[in-house]
């Protein structure tokens, strides 16, 4: 399993780079290993400032599960309340459509919508808590604070993947066939985000720019 809490946009990262990344990711796959990003923590643009929306790479690769971002509030261990996490003109969770990568058969038929080049790999794929104000107590140089974002997001479904991989003794590989395919077959896979906005894209039933398929239930992807 491997976990990336880095990216830059697509937009203006070195084409080579992005081509030879993506080759890197694809041989992963073939190797039977699930890699997990950061689908940034700039909002729609990305922190581009064009008046444009951009994606942020590598989590715009069609070879990598791209892990979106929420905000959940919580009562007694049980959940209240989860939307799009959306603190700008700050931070937001990142998303949007590549104008670099062609749309990926796995996710034909989610209503992606169309790029400035056409039809283009959508992201996120998923999401999970990361609003630092309701997000992780960790201890940084023996200080205890809260952290988020997005690069809190892709280790913590590589901890569930781990696990999962643990108790079927089997490697996981590649989610997003298994993700959108089970989507839409089981209904409690996901927990479906409808509220909110990452700046230009709004949360809807289904897949969006926001969220991707919503946030996943652990039990459930075990059993896929």
């Amino acid at each position: 399993i491997l976990s990336i809490s880095w990216g830059f946009p697509e937009s203006t990262t070195d084409s080579q780079f992005l081509v030879e990344m993506s080759q890197s990711f694809q041989a992963a796959v073939a190797m039977g290993i699930t890699v997990l990003v950061a689908a940034g923590d700039h909002g729609s643009t990305d922190g581009v400032v064009d008046g444009a929306q951009h994606v942020d790479f590598p989590s715009s690769s069609p070879y990598v599960t791209a892990t979106g971002g929420t905000r959940l509030t919580a009562e007694n261990n049980a959940i209240v309340s989860e939307v799009v996490w959306n603190n700008l003109p700050k931070q937001a969770t990142g998303g949007g459509v590549s104008s670099i990568f062609v749309q990926p058969s796995w996710q034909e038929g989610c209503n992606v919508p169309p790029s400035s080049r056409g039809a283009g790999r959508g992201v996120p794929d998923l999401a999970m808590v990361a609003d630092p104000n309701t997000g992780y107590q960790v201890r940084v140089g023996g200080k205890d604070m809260v952290l988020g974002g997005t690069s809190a997001v892709a280790p913590l479904l590589a901890g569930l993947v781990a696990r999962i991989a643990e108790a079927t003794g089997r490697r996981v590989g590649f989610l997003n066939p298994f993700l959108y395919q089970g989507a839409q077959t089981d209904s409690t896979l996901f927990r479906d985000i409808t509220e909110g906005t990452n700046g230009a894209f709004k949360a809807s039933q289904g897949w969006d720019p926001c969220t991707g398929l919503g946030s996943i239930h652990g039990k459930q992807l075990l059993e896929l």
